[in-house]
């Protein structure tokens, strides 16, 4: 994704994020649209522990973007602000603009909540998320867009440990208490359909932003520290999505793809733990200088425009395609989960070149 003034055009563990993200969201797109159909048993569970697997796409996508974009304007004042706003609109509001519109009034089907039925219900579907099953992912990640200021100044006062230690704290118990209120009053609440949309609220994500702020500021201890700790990583990544796995089994049959939800203990523990597996193979790749890092960082800058794609391209291929769900299950799922990827790709950088062209 774009950021204001860039410092360097090297790949970042902002860029792993982003791509991995983006990758997995994709993942869910296929797996949601089609457990939609009937299946065996096994097949059920395959679909719902792959869910399980690649649910912290909107954790990494905040951290990601906070993360570039704290490396690539630091020490940004204020001032900066209109600027910063106005390359963030080329780079990320007319994509955001564009493919809501086309979803709204080319695949109407998909809407989410209630369907527009006004032009004041058109508005409202345009911006709270609902014109696609994705685009809750976007009205939450415009919110910190806009609130990039805030950062700004987190990352300029966090300049000695204790400072971060303190910010850490703080950043600990407002997540603490925001998924006690969450829990009681949502989720197992009794406003779990009528307040939805706190899940697109952007405290629901604040912590990952102010970690992937954080990170940002001490990126090289950071990277010698989970080197040091990488199979605890992979030890706490086993055991909290055995948890997540065990809520999963629990539930029952038929599956519910969200039967966990992102502002509940667990998950936020096995984002987190996802988060720093990433940020921990990214570190490596861009230290040895692999032959993934470009490539990486390529994809990372249309990262953003192939997730806002990838529901377009997925229902065209899927009516191609689905009919042979009975027949291969899996195998129908992993060609249209690669064409689906390959296409959304394909088409965010061809209307980037498009748009230059004008």
């Amino acid at each position: 994704m774009a950021t204001s003034t860039t410092k360097t055009e090297s790949a970042d563990i902002g860029d792993y994020l982003k791509v991995a993200a983006c990758t997995a969201v994709i993942l869910q797109s296929v797996l949601t649209l089609a457990l939609k159909q009937p299946f065996s048993t096994t097949d059920q569970w395959i679909i719902g522990l792959s869910y399980n697997a690649v649910k912290f796409t909107a954790p990494a996508f905040i951290f990601g973007i906070l993360f570039t974009t704290t490396r690539t304007t630091y020490p940004s004042q204020l001032s900066a602000y209109p600027h910063y706003l106005k390359r963030q609109w080329s780079a990320l509001f007319i994509p955001s603009l564009f493919w809501t519109t086309i979803y709204l009034l080319g695949m109407p089907q998909l809407q989410q909540g209630t369907p527009f039925h006004s032009v004041k219900t058109f508005a409202w579907q345009f911006v709270n998320g609902n014109a696609a099953p994705h685009l809750w992912y976007n009205t939450m990640m415009l919110q910190f867009i806009l609130l990039m200021p805030l950062f700004w100044w987190l990352a300029r006062i966090a300049t000695n440990p204790d400072w971060v230690k303190l910010i850490l704290l703080m950043t600990l118990i407002g997540c603490a208490l925001w998924v006690t209120f969450y829990d009681v009053t949502v989720w197992h609440g009794p406003h779990q359909r009528s307040w939805y949309l706190f899940d697109r609220f952007n405290l629901s994500f604040m912590g990952y932003a102010i970690l992937g702020t954080l990170v940002a500021r001490f990126s090289k201890p950071l990277a010698h520290k989970l080197a040091c700790h990488r199979w605890l990583l992979r030890l706490s990544w086993c055991v909290l999505f055995g948890l997540t796995t065990a809520m999963l089994i629990y539930a029952g049959l038929p599956i519910h793809l969200n039967i966990t939800s992102y502002i509940q203990p667990a998950m936020i523990g096995y984002d987190l733990v996802t988060i720093g597996l990433v940020v921990s193979l990214a570190n490596n790749q861009i230290h040895r200088h692999a032959r993934s890092v470009p490539v990486i960082h390529w994809l990372a800058i249309y990262a953003y425009r192939a997730y806002l794609a990838n529901i377009f391209w997925l229902q065209l291929i899927w009516a191609l395609g689905g009919r042979w769900l009975s027949v291969a299950p899996l195998p129908v799922i992993v060609s249209c989960y690669l064409v689906t990827w390959g296409c959304s790709f394909a088409s965010a950088y061809g209307l980037h070149r498009l748009v230059q062209l004008f």
